[in-house]
């Protein structure tokens, strides 16, 4: 390969310098400058590579559209997040906690294979004894999976063609470097040339390939953002570290759609797909309690039944608007509608919200069973448990219509429940047996309804 030499650029405008410093020359930003490799002119930094190709310029209808190529996990949630498995070619990055279960969801994938002799995992953080006994307490100690400890990028890459594997998993990308640069790894440089390399590599020799990332304390995939914008798919691990259950969450993916929502339980044998997400986020011994609400949100491609608990009690101070799984911005715009629209003032009441089991809520369809339970508990009145809610609410007090309104119907009866309080455009042409559909127009008619 060329001989590289490496300079640094700021992020912020790009601009070049040969040295660190700690104010960019052209624009004055603070601490922006990251170091970046250079190549002499007339050379590719990608020479070298093994399946490089010779492209050309093609008019659209000249372009065959094919259908993608894709490998079965083995993992039916797994499957579902990914849009029906994985895609021939296809980079996927996956961050969650440190501990949360990365390492043992990828083992299993690439163990579940239809033939695991062509994996390959490639391990940066652990030795091999170390994978043998995970592997052994997940039931796959027997499993003809190739492993390598090995963090260099350009080594990998040279193992990798010589093998020639269908898919790969790097664990972690925070780990691998690129002789290339002289930082050290998992700084900003090294992460974003190593993955780059990594990317390059994979669309050149069609490896399905896994990156595992680590998650800083914003919640958000550790080093530079463009990482998520140079992969296909982006997978979120996400969990209460006291409970059993885990979320694999896609908020990219090219090749299927965002916000697929995979669950399963943490065992001793390892992650086990939930068959029946909505069972395991309404309570098992519920009881009548003031301000528990049912509502059905929709997460990806299908309905799950959530069970949504508000608490209001009288402030003793400046009232506070605390929220777990849900976004306090928007329970605020919520109280400020309930006020205007509904005459139930919040103003001098400290109101707390829980989204049971640990999910985020991210939809807009969970406004009117959120207000619902904060009535509830603010009446201090129980809400018929056989009744479940969904629907947008407007600044004006309307109730607006969500996407996929009869599936959540159907999801709701199909769990027992005889009533559902459904914005008007939701409601279905035709009467469902087993659940009575009350379509209303406006949150004043819903709390009407409540009545």
């Amino acid at each position: 390969m060329a001989k590289v030499k490496t300079q640094y650029s700021c992020n912020d405008c790009g601009g070049t310098s040969p040295k660190w410093v700690g104010q960019c020359p052209d624009c004055g930003a603070w601490n922006t400058l990251t170091e970046i490799a250079m190549v002499k002119s007339g050379a590719s930094r990608w020479q070298g590579y093994a399946g490089a190709q010779d492209t050309s310029l093609m008019a659209l209808p000249d372009i065959t559209a094919v259908a993608s190529k894709r490998l079965s996990t083995g993992l039916p949630e797994l499957d579902q997040v990914l849009g029906g498995g994985v895609v021939e070619g296809s980079v996927i990055l996956i961050g969650g906690d440190p501990g949360i279960g990365k390492s043992t969801l990828l083992l299993q994938a690439l163990a579940n294979v239809p033939d695991p002799t062509q994996a390959l995992y490639v391990t940066g953080e652990e030795s091999l004894q170390q994978v043998s006994l995970r592997a052994q307490r997940l039931g796959v100690g027997e499993c003809p999976l190739r492993l390598l400890a090995e963090t260099q990028v350009e080594t990998i890459i040279a193992l990798a063609t010589a093998h020639k594997p269908k898919i790969m998993v790097i664990d972690s990308v925070q780990t691998v470097f690129t002789q290339t640069l002289q930082s050290a790894p998992g700084s900003v440089s090294q992460v974003r040339e190593s993955a780059a390399h990594l990317v390059r590599f994979a669309k050149q020799t069609g490896i399905s390939l896994y990156l595992v990332g680590h998650v800083n304390k914003d919640g958000a995939i550790a080093g530079p953002r463009v990482l998520e914008h140079m992969v296909d798919t982006v997978l979120y691990f996400e969990g209460e570290k006291d409970s059993r259950f885990r979320m694999v969450r896609a908020i990219k993916n090219r090749f299927g759609a965002v916000n697929e929502l995979g669950i399963f339980a943490m065992t001793d044998k390892g992650l086990k797909g939930v068959s029946n997400p909505s069972a395991i986020f309404l309570s098992r011994n519920r009881f009548a309690a003031p301000g528990t609400i049912v509502m059905v949100t929709w997460e990806g491609s299908r309905p799950l039944l959530i069970e949504i608990q508000a608490l209001v009690d009288d402030s003793h101070g400046i009232p506070r608007r605390v929220t777990v799984g849900y976004d306090h911005n928007r329970l605020a715009l919520l109280l400020a509608v309930l006020s205007r629209h509904a005459g139930v003032m919040m103003h001098q009441m400290d109101v707390f919200l829980n989204v049971v089991g640990g999910v985020r809520i991210l939809e807009t369809g969970a406004d009117l069973a959120i207000l619902v339970a904060v009535i509830s508990s603010y009446r201090n009145k129980v809400i018929n448990q056989g009744c479940a809610f969904f629907g947008e609410i407007g600044l004006s007090g309307e109730l607006r219509p969500v996407p996929g309104g009869q599936e959540r119907i159907q999801e709701a009866a199909k769990h027992g429940f005889k009533k559902i309080i459904v914005p008007k455009a939701n409601a279905p042409r035709n009467k469902l047996e087993g659940i009575e559909v009350i379509a209303v127009d406006s949150l004043s008619e819903a709390i009407a309804k409540l009545d």
